[in-house]
């Protein structure tokens, strides 16, 4: 059932004229049925949510042209849906802890974490703990569109920058800077044009002096890469790796857990995993759901999941 946050934050975000708000919560209040075991009830909050979603406020408000800039998207991942280390969770679960106990750290001239980097592989779970963010303090996310901000005219990139963190300002979120490495090269790098070193200078100057409450989020699959002087900007560092055999198990039971299988996964070889993301054994999972349904048949067969596993490794065995 609802819990009175939720629905005074329903009531208050339908008197806003916050559509996009009211859509989160009434889908979380869907999602939270639906662990309940109130399937039906859970699908009707769905229907109802679907049949009026072209009522919904999508755009981007206050600022001409944002709207090509950012893009709102649904945040619908908890905490414990993710699979990561003790270490990264702890930390993540810091983040969350000081954000809802803010105003003690104010007392003692103290600021919240909200300005963080996240580096690794692709499909570790850095978009994953954006969601996980947003959704956990019940905030709307929005993922800056890194190739709608750079471009080639000299000082255009930068206007568009300071737009967004003027938005970013006025209007608390989380905001993603996904693919942050076109902005954060390190500036000495003999092949960075002049205009891609203003950039990230004035990248650096508005993460700076940014004041606000919104969370910065910044992520990276080539930290190798970014200007040193990035990291004395942002509050914390989140690391991410590939999945360890504990997290793969995990992972494929969280994926499998609504449908039968025939095998053990412990039993898997570690071999089907070698290389692979958390994206892409829960793609291998979809996969093999897929052929269980479309072959007629009852539970999820090993050899066909080995073998979408090992589709996934070909595809960069080729690159």
């Amino acid at each position: 059932m609802a819990n009175s946050d939720q629905i005074k934050a329903l009531i208050k975000s339908h008197f806003d004229k916050d559509g996009n708000r009211f859509k989160t919560i009434a889908l979380q209040l869907a999602a939270s049925e639906a662990r309940n075991g109130h399937g039906n009830l859970a699908n009707d909050i769905k229907k109802l949510i679907e049949s009026g979603s072209k009522t919904l406020i999508r755009k981007i408000p206050n600022k001409k042209n944002l709207s090509d800039l950012m893009q709102w998207v649904e945040p619908e991942t908890r905490l414990s849906q993710l699979v990561a280390s003790d270490e990264l969770k702890n930390r993540i679960e810091r983040i969350l802890k000081e954000y809802k106990q803010k105003s003690k750290l104010s007392k003692y001239g103290m600021t919240n974490r909200r300005k963080v980097l996240l580096a690794g592989p692709p499909g570790t779970g850095k978009t994953f703990t954006a969601s996980i963010i947003a959704n956990e303090l019940d905030l709307p996310i929005y993922v800056i569109l890194i190739d709608k901000i750079v471009t080639k005219y000299m000082g255009e990139t930068a206007a568009k920058l300071r737009m967004v963190f003027d938005f970013i300002e006025s209007n608390k979120g989380v905001y993603l800077f996904d693919e942050f490495d076109a902005i954060g090269t390190e500036r000495a790098r003999d092949n960075e044009v002049g205009e891609m070193r203003r950039v990230l200078n004035a990248f650096l100057q508005f993460l700076e002096q940014d004041q606000s409450n919104s969370f910065i989020l910044a992520a990276t699959n080539n930290i190798g890469l970014l200007d040193t002087a990035l990291f004395r900007r942002f509050d914390d560092t989140l690391f991410y790796n590939l999945p360890s055999k504990e997290e793969a198990f995990e992972l494929i039971k969280n994926k499998l857990i609504n449908f039968k299988y025939g095998f053990k996964i412990e039993n898997i070889s570690l071999d089907s995993f070698v290389g692979l993301s958390h994206a892409e054994i829960s793609l291998a999972c979809e996969d093999a759901v897929k052929d269980m349904i479309l072959s007629g048949k009852k539970q999820v067969q090993k050899k066909a999941f080995i073998s979408m596993l090992q589709n996934r490794q070909e595809i960069y065995k080729r690159k």
